[in-house]
């Protein structure tokens, strides 16, 4: 389960550690399947905040295009 409290940039800090991890291969098998597991939590968790920024974004460009024509 996902902590409500996390932000993007400590989600990206984890996945970034994870990954160096596992290029330098300093994980070991029985913790593979586990740090894999979370990794992809962690791109589900990047990826939604991503497009969630980016609706709310272009909300507001929308709002301030909208102004400027009045």
């Amino acid at each position: 389960m996902m902590e409500e409290k996390l932000t993007y940039e400590a989600a990206w800090s984890e996945l970034t550690a994870i990954s160096k991890e596992i290029e330098n291969e300093t994980i070991s098998v029985d913790e593979l399947a586990s740090k894999v597991e979370r990794a992809s939590e962690l791109i589900a968790f990047c990826q939604g905040r991503l497009k969630a920024t980016e609706a709310e974004v272009g909300k507001i460009i929308d709002g301030m295009e909208n102004q400027q024509k009045e």
